[in-house]
């Protein structure tokens, strides 16, 4: 008799418990990435930081002529008989500088290293113009300028940018040898120390503090140990304060900061009060577009380093507040660029360049509210001045530059000019001939 065998049976299948359940629930829920908002889309793009400095170096452009040309129009109707010199100047310079920063944020970034030290040899030949008695000329107690075919230039600006494209390319070429004291010193700190004793020469003490902040931060983002900061800072102190004392009018510009010094109201504290007053007067909104009273010749530097009172007093807090986040917007660009690029030489050429451009905003906003003495520093790209508009955006070029060398800027670029041709293949599309 055949023995038939019986189908196998699959074992029962256990209940799973509620809590079970719930918790495979969660891990599912878990698995599956949450929809990212259009803020951390655009925050996570990789060309957030090109848009971040180009656009807020182009806003800041714009109130700066707009600003000139309201706090100048007086002293230009007084001096020229027109209320546009000033204006029509600084526009001539912006149509320079514009192109000129354009074209730079083209350049691939390895070509920037490659000009880093002509551009150093070239800034330092600038420089010793001002030791040139038939060149030199003298503005405020700062004898730092040369005047060339009937045009003033002031060589630190270029030596403010030369030096941050040699810092880059030197400091991005040791790496780790850094940590050794020779390494720094040699050839980096001497010879922006050569660079500084130009500066101090010309009684340019501003420009001299700029430049420090600059070099401390090409140092600190290459690496530099803090041990040799804490140093480098107690001799920048002892050195300050030595510069201080030994002058007269530095030592009454302090003493105001304070509330001693100059009593004479049309003395050195003018325009110190005048500013607050003129901030004051502003209030949340201001007194209105082209309205100042401080710029009828009560602000002697209305359009060049005191040019944000008049902001607060036509503008009022909202002016301000817009200045201030617009070089905020910078700042954090400049941060995403030393953050996300892999090049150390980028990393520290742009640590420099915003080191340099954020402290002279912060220095010059300081010294308008009352809380740093009267320095002399235009507010970059906002203040009257030919040189320093031009090196300021040519600059801000080459960190536009390496803003869209970023990992995956170019591509993300690339992309969003092909959407854009595709959409306006759409919307006016070629006639066809007939």
């Amino acid at each position: 008799m055949a023995v038939v065998d019986s189908p196998r049976r699959s074992p029962a299948r256990r209940p799973t418990s509620a809590v079970a359940t719930r918790r495979a629930g969660r891990r599912r829920q878990a698995e599956v990435p949450a929809p990212r908002t259009t803020v951390s889309r655009a925050w996570g793009s990789p060309v957030t930081s090109y848009y971040l400095i180009g656009g807020s170096t182009l806003l800041l452009l714009l109130l700066g002529l707009m600003m000139v040309l309201s706090s100048s129009s007086v002293r230009s109707l007084q001096e020229s008989g027109s209320p546009f010199g000033a204006f029509l100047n600084q526009t001539r310079f912006a149509l320079v500088a514009l192109p000129v920063a354009v074209v730079i944020s083209r350049i691939p970034p390895h070509w920037f290293r490659r000009l880093a030290w002509p551009g150093m040899f070239i800034a330092a030949a600038m420089q010793a113009l001002v030791f040139v008695p038939g060149l030199r000329a003298a503005a405020g107690g700062n004898a730092g300028w040369v005047v060339i075919g009937g045009q003033n230039l002031q060589p630190a600006e270029f030596g403010k940018l030369g030096l941050a494209l040699w810092l880059g390319a030197v400091l991005g070429a040791k790496g780790p040898l850094l940590r050794r004291w020779t390494h720094v010193l040699f050839p980096a700190v001497f010879v922006a120390v050569g660079f500084l004793a130009m500066l101090l020469y010309t009684h340019d003490v501003g420009t001299a503090l700029v430049l420090i902040l600059l070099i401390a931060g090409a140092l600190w983002v290459a690496g530099v140990p803090m041990a040799m900061f804490t140093v480098a800072g107690t001799g920048v102190t002892a050195a300050v304060a030595y510069l201080v004392v030994s002058s007269d009018n530095r030592r009454e510009r302090i003493a105001m900061l304070f509330g001693g010094g100059d009593s004479d109201p049309l003395g050195m504290g003018l325009q110190p009060r005048r500013a607050l007053q003129g901030l004051g007067t502003g209030g949340v909104s201001g007194v209105g577009l082209g309205e100042s009273r401080e710029k009828w010749l009560w602000l002697p530097e209305a359009h060049n380093d005191y040019i944000f009172a008049i902001i607060g007093e036509e503008l009022g807090l909202l002016g301000t507040l817009l200045v201030l986040a617009l070089f905020t917007a910078l700042a954090i660009g400049f941060t995403r660029v030393i953050r996300n690029h892999p090049d150390r030489f980028v990393k520290i050429t742009t640590a420099a360049i915003g080191a340099w451009i954020l402290s002279q905003a912060l220095i010059n906003i300081g010294v308008v509210i009352g809380i740093f003495p009267v320095i002399g520093l235009p507010l970059p790209l906002v203040s009257a001045g030919g040189s320093a508009l031009v090196t300021t955006m040519a600059a801000l070029g080459i960190v536009l530059a390496f803003a869209r060398h970023e990992p995956g800027a170019q591509e993300a670029l690339a992309a969003r000019r092909s959407s854009m041709r595709n959409s306006l293949s759409v919307v006016a599309p070629r006639r066809r001939g007939r």
